[in-house]
């Protein structure tokens, strides 16, 4: 029976969400299998992938041929090296304790720069909130500033504001001095 490794689709329409299994070739894509290996999940950023490291060597060293996006997920987590090491040990050129030192190594470094994207994705996050609310302060300044000059009164074109300011003065003494008369 061909074995292979490959994705099996769920999720809702536009979130797909994948298991991946180790399933006859034969079988449907979303059908039967025989071991369920672990999760992929494309919607987050990163992507989350959750696989059990050696049921999946276990499953290729009998044999069982990834699909090529199978292939990229195993690769990025490590199981191929993984395979390849346990390969080595097999043929005598590696030892079981330097081949797990190796892979324990190759894990360290791979988390490093998983953390350093999430990081790097993080402080572009801030950066962008940070601009919106620069961006929004002006907008309200702006505004603030256009109510201000819309409260003032306006002056002609051609005459001083203090021309202005003395006019506005002079008009409640011309209303005083005729409500004195019409007493």
């Amino acid at each position: 029976m061909p074995v292979k490794i490959r994705l099996q689709r769920h999720g809702k329409k536009g979130k797909p969400f994948y298991w991946i299994v180790a399933a006859d070739a034969r079988a449907k894509r979303d059908g039967k299998f025989l071991e369920k290996l672990g999760i992929y999940n494309p919607n987050t950023n990163p992507a989350t992938i959750e696989l059990k490291i050696d049921d999946a060597v276990k499953w290729l060293q009998n044999g069982a041929q990834p699909t090529d996006t199978a292939k990229a997920i195993l690769s990025y987590r490590g199981v191929l090296l993984k395979h390849h090491l346990l390969g080595g040990v097999r043929k005598g050129a590696l030892t079981e304790e330097q081949a797990e030192e190796k892979f324990t190594a190759w894990l360290e470094e791979k988390e490093v720069k998983i953390a350093s994207k999430v990081g790097g994705l993080d402080k572009e996050k801030a950066d962008a909130r940070a601009e919106a609310l620069k961006a929004e302060k002006e907008v309200n300044d702006k505004r603030a500033q256009a109510a201000a000059e819309a409260a003032l009164p306006e002056t002609p074109e051609g005459e001083d504001a203090e021309a202005e300011v003395t006019a506005v003065e002079e008009a409640p003494s011309v209303e005083a001095e005729a409500s004195k008369e019409e007493e």
